[in-house]
């Protein structure tokens, strides 16, 4: 009723609205007195009965403001995480790049005594199987964000209402952090082995932000189903190691056989293959299959965004049930 604040108590997280508060279905409400009138500009989250694909519009605002509301929560988790990760290590951050380095190790070993010959690399081979496995790690990592952050924040779900999109915008800069510290190593390896560059190093950031789309789409297609099935997250590292032989990381890209085909039709081929190509100097041969790639992977994370929105409130109840 105007002129007086209602609360339910239902519902703390403020959406611009009335000077009311509203919650699930309740048969009373509890008048609000005059010591708490401060709470009466607050925004409204009204709850409506009707499927939100019925206002696609409306669908993608809302998503878009609890984007833009939750950048502070986020970036809170993301200390909380970040100072929590390394936490009673002795080799701290160098725990982002070493899986990747061990990785190379091996292939690195397996060519130099000849029990694996790769050739037609452009630049020495070690250097061509670091960088191929660290960018393969930001890749996988931004997988695993978006599934491995909905689960770590599942008690918080269930208990707060808040933007629902914090906790993948807290993941996914803790990604965009461990890349960072893997560039150090990068540019370690580039100064080390004397790889050239030219002008097409600017290109690079635009190939390393394709990258972690294309993972960070992926992981949440994935995130629904492991919300449910925790098979979903210790199924991710294992596919990942078997897709990395199959995809041109320590080895040149191919152009004939079954590795050829898998070159062509595999789509992360053309991102790790450009990414690598501009730290090395050499022409970017994949650039038409990369700019298809990206575009299907910002569709596809659009598409994700609204498949997470939607299943959201199921996956809360199957939760707090």
């Amino acid at each position: 009723m105007k002129g007086e604040t209602y609360f339910t108590g239902l519902d703390p997280w403020p959406v611009k609205g009335e000077a009311y508060f509203t919650g699930l279905a309740t048969s009373h409400s509890l008048p609000v007195t005059s010591s708490s009138l401060l709470m009466s500009h607050l925004p409204v989250r009204v709850y409506s009965p009707e499927p939100l694909l019925g206002h696609p519009a409306k669908l993608v605002g809302t998503i878009a403001r609890d984007i833009w509301a939750g950048r502070e929560l986020a970036w809170r988790l993301f200390i909380r995480d970040l100072s929590a990760q390394y936490r009673q290590t002795f080799l701290g951050y160098i725990w982002a790049f070493l899986p990747p380095l061990v990785a190379s190790m091996t292939f690195i070993f397996l060519n130099s005594q000849g029990i694996v010959q790769i050739t037609g690399t452009g630049i020495p081979y070690p250097a061509f199987a670091m960088m191929g496995t660290l960018l393969w790690q930001v890749f996988v990592d931004a997988i695993q964000s978006p599934p491995n952050s909905f689960n770590a924040a599942k008690s918080m779900l269930a208990k707060i209402n808040f933007p629902r999109e914090a906790i993948l915008l807290g993941g996914l800069y803790m990604v965009v952090f461990n890349f960072f510290v893997r560039l150090v190593l990068v540019a370690a390896v580039m100064i080390f082995w004397q790889v050239p560059i030219d002008g097409s190093l600017l290109f690079f950031p635009f190939a390393m932000a394709s990258l972690l789309l294309t993972g960070f789409a992926i992981g949440l297609a994935l995130t629904p189903l492991a919300g449910l099935y925790g098979d979903i997250g210790r199924g991710i590292p294992i596919i990942a190691q078997f897709w990395m032989l199959l995809t041109p990381v320590v080895y040149p890209a191919r152009t004939e056989g079954l590795a050829g085909w898998l070159a062509t039709w595999n789509p992360i081929s053309p991102l790790i293959t450009t990414a690598r190509e501009c730290l090395t100097a050499q022409p970017l041969t994949l650039l038409p299959a990369f700019w298809i790639v990206t575009v299907c992977a910002a569709l596809a994370a659009f598409l994700g965004l609204v498949l997470y929105r939607l299943a959201m409130p199921h996956l809360i109840v199957r939760m707090g049930g």
